[in-house]
């Protein structure tokens, strides 16, 4: 099949959660002339299914006959199944000789909504990307109006309950105030990322590509956009009132768990975005550090008998070399992931190196310091060293060695 026809069924995405170019979706090479002839579109909207054999059909021919009037042959409908029992994935896919801008994915080995929408925008080829619930409790209609938002500049476009035009349709106290408590919870834990918008728990938004390409997202359950406005390069973000309907068909699937997940997501995020976060990571690396600093050293003092301070700066050196390629692996692979290629990780390195040669001084310093006027154990003034020295190399590092300052 050529890459201009239309794939009814699509190959599930593995590997990291990360978007990228459309070109991977097909296993091209950027700026390759294969690449040329590779349909791309304005709009791809992910809709994740789970057991809604009752709903899809509909949802389909509504969000068709909809955006066909705004983006006639410009956008794709992405339905991702988690391989439900009432067999949505093949109802959907019989919908694609009726619905030529459809495409089906069926996932059998991997399972939730977040990750679904990921793994549709990983093979998606739209310069907006988007996702709506499958079951009928977004109102299509108001696709039209975030469409119009990110055609006149928004990063991202979010419907929203809690703005003029917004509310729900007849939930529960109970089911209210859990909404409202777990968006006070958001606001104490990540304020920066859940005050952004006025509805951060909500499932119906468009992103531009741009804005998390080359992102690694690490969402746990429901709540994606969270997890989309804390990673991503989010600059004007645009909301639309809507109304959260009653199913109309099929089992509603929220529970205990989404609440629980919901929690573990804002710990997880808050720790990936906090200094602190990569600081314990940092510190982990370190660790390694030590124990290729201290093995090397007493090799050199003990075994070759070298001097002191040579001992001290060729274990330290290794100790580097070490820590640069765990730190570039591990710590900071969000920043590292955007500046691949050889040369980049050699000016990383190169920075590392440097950084890390002044705490070396300073490490010398101290460790000559203690031995020498205080008299402290050799190995426990390599100690002290090591402390101080981790908060200077991680601090310099963090605003030096890896920063993106090339983006094609």
């Amino acid at each position: 099949m050529s890459i201009s026809q239309s794939r009814s069924l699509l190959a599930p995405p593995s590997g990291s959660l990360t978007i990228t170019d459309p070109t991977v979706a097909y296993g091209l090479e950027p700026n390759s002339p294969e690449e040329q002839l590779l349909p791309t579109v304005y709009l791809s909207l992910v809709i994740p299914t789970f057991n809604e054999s009752e709903n899809i059909e509909a949802l389909i021919e509504l969000l068709s006959r909809l955006l066909d009037q705004v983006l006639p042959g410009n956008y794709e409908l992405i339905v991702v199944d988690d391989d439900s029992p009432d067999y949505t994935w093949k109802i959907a896919q019989e919908l694609v000789s009726q619905y030529p801008q459809v495409r089906v994915m069926r996932r059998q080995q991997e399972r939730g909504l977040s990750t679904a929408v990921i793994r549709g925008w990983q093979v998606a080829r739209g310069e907006v990307l988007g996702v709506i619930d499958g079951d009928l409790q977004h109102p299509p209609e108001v696709l039209l109006q975030l469409i119009a938002e990110t055609q006149q500049g928004a990063d991202l476009a979010t419907a929203s309950r809690h703005v003029e035009g917004g509310g729900v349709s007849s939930w529960s106290v109970v089911r209210r105030f859990l909404s409202r408590g777990a968006q006070l919870v958001g606001l104490v834990i990540l304020p920066g990322v859940v005050g952004r918008v006025s509805d951060p728990m909500s499932g119906y938004f468009l992103v531009r590509r741009s804005a998390i390409a080359g992102k690694t997202l690490s969402p746990v359950g429901y709540k994606i956009l969270i997890e989309v406005l804390g990673r991503g390069n989010i600059g004007r973000v645009a909301e639309v009132g809507y109304v959260f309907q009653e199913r109309q068909g099929g089992e509603s699937k929220v529970t205990w768990k989404q609440y629980v997940d919901y929690l573990r997501h804002l710990g997880r995020l808050r720790l990936a975005l906090s200094p602190f976060g990569r600081f314990i990571r940092f510190g982990f690396v370190g660790l390694t550090g030590l124990f290729v600093d201290m093995s090397v050293f007493y090799l050199l003092r003990e075994g070759l008998q070298l001097g002191l301070t040579r001992s001290n700066i060729i274990s330290v050196e290794l100790a580097i070399i070490n820590n640069f390629f765990w730190n570039d692996a591990w710590t900071f692979s969000d920043v590292s992931s955007r500046q691949q290629g050889w040369r980049q990780r050699a000016k990383r390195l190169l920075k590392f190196n440097v950084v890390c040669l002044l705490g070396l001084v300073l490490n010398t310093l101290i460790v000559n310091g203690l031995y020498n006027v205080f008299h402290v154990n050799q190995y426990v003034a390599k100690m002290i060293a090591i402390a101080v020295v981790l908060f200077w190399n991680f601090w310099i590092n963090l605003k030096l060695s890896w920063r993106v300052t090339e983006v094609k």
